[in-house]
């Protein structure tokens, strides 16, 4: 009995260390993502960020959307596994709505004609409340999940339009510095729901002193999400007064 409480003790570690990992390369690489931003914005070095040219950067960023929305559902999965806990859905839904207006408030002080409305924690806010009972049935939640990114890339589907619509209406921005559609994320995210349910996501993981310290930036993503941008674009934009 001691033994069979030790192998689930690693276990339910393991699927946090599992998780925790995944979020955490994607905050690296979303570092990187943003310092080149930072730079290129600053003309110490010209790279096609707006992929007007090339895919390469393009491709950088949905690589690091689909980590942090796959983890989104993993983490609903895990989280409501259970049964649904409608207050703990609803005072993260709080957190981020929160943490969503702060980023838009930030962005329009620094970008007034391109400020973020709706990019990552945005849609994370809404995905997270809407997609909540799919935790139930996670067979469908892959189903559903896997059509929009297929019908997606066929090019059958796409919600920019409604963001356009919304922008004209709304008066915000036709063009804004991140924005993130329905279409394929919510998808993604279902995908991430059946991945978290069945625990498909544990893949083998050695804890080694490099895997730890990812983990521990996957633990925090969210404060490093929120603080990170700002930090570096003000560094940035002071080494930019001093040399010019």
């Amino acid at each position: 009995m001691h033994n069979i409480v030790i192998m689930l003790k690693k276990i339910i570690c393991m699927r946090y260390i599992q998780l925790d990992f995944i979020r955490g390369v994607a905050i690296v690489l979303m570092v990187i993502f943003h310092i080149s931003f930072d730079l290129n914005n600053f003309h110490f070095i010209s790279i096609d960020i707006y992929n007007q040219h090339s895919k390469d950067w393009f491709y950088f960023r949905m690589l690091i959307l689909s980590l942090f929305m796959l983890s989104v559902g993993i983490s609903l999965s895990l989280t409501h596994e259970k049964g649904i806990d409608l207050k703990k859905a609803l005072k993260r839904f709080y957190m981020l709505a929160l943490a969503s207006s702060a980023i838009s408030i930030a962005s329009y002080v620094t970008f007034p004609h391109t400020w973020i409305y709706f990019g990552v924690i945005h849609f994370v806010t809404v995905a997270s409340l809407i997609l909540l009972p799919f935790t139930k049935v996670p067979k469908v939640a892959f189903i559903l999940g896997s059509g929009i990114v297929v019908l997606f890339n066929m090019g059958l589907i796409d919600m920019h339009w409604f963001f356009q619509q919304s922008a004209s209406f709304l008066h915000l921005p036709h063009h804004t510095e991140d924005l993130v559609p329905f279409t394929p994320w919510l998808g993604v995210v279902l995908i991430g729901i059946f991945l978290g349910a069945k625990k498909l996501f544990l893949f083998p993981l050695k804890e080694n002193r490099f895997t730890t310290n990812i983990s521990f930036l996957g633990k925090h993503s969210l404060a490093i999400y929120l603080l990170h941008q700002p930090l570096f674009f003000g560094l940035i934009a002071g080494v930019d007064y001093l040399v010019h």
